[in-house]
């Protein structure tokens, strides 16, 4: 196969370093950065990969040089249905409670006032601990 934008292929982990880890694919090398290992914040590549790793990787591109660039997150999307999900709209609401959302809404304002009082408390003893240095 060819290597091209947007094709996914397995690959191998050959070496990991702080910005990103090499993966060999079809005989060449090429870069996944940190930032496209994981969906999520990825602080230490080591903690998702390890050499030696099979891994799907998408070609995101390859530049005139023969640089490819690649993404574990984009080749592991799972593909949603451009149909939206039918809804059962006969089924019945739930019920929802006015008690309930009251309850919620006096705890709220509870634990609010006592977090303002709280703030309050603790601009008030820090404004008696300072005091001003006339400059002379």
């Amino acid at each position: 196969m060819t290597l091209k934008a947007g094709n996914i292929l397995e690959g191998t982990v050959v070496n990991i370093t702080n910005f990103g880890a090499f993966i060999e694919i079809e005989g060449k090398t090429g870069l996944v950065h940190i930032s496209e290992v994981a969906d999520t914040f990825v602080k230490d590549i080591r903690e998702y990969l390890k050499e030696q790793d099979k891994v799907r990787v998408k070609v995101i591109s390859i530049d005139d040089k023969g640089k490819i660039s690649l993404s574990i997150k984009q080749a592991n999307i799972n593909k949603k249905s451009a149909r939206p999900a039918e809804i059962d709209w006969s089924a019945e609401k739930p019920k929802t409670s006015t008690k309930n959302f009251e309850d919620i809404m006096s705890k709220f304002l509870k634990d609010s006032e006592e977090r303002f009082q709280d703030i309050k408390k603790h601009q008030e003893s820090r404004g008696k601990n300072y005091s001003r240095k006339s400059i002379g």
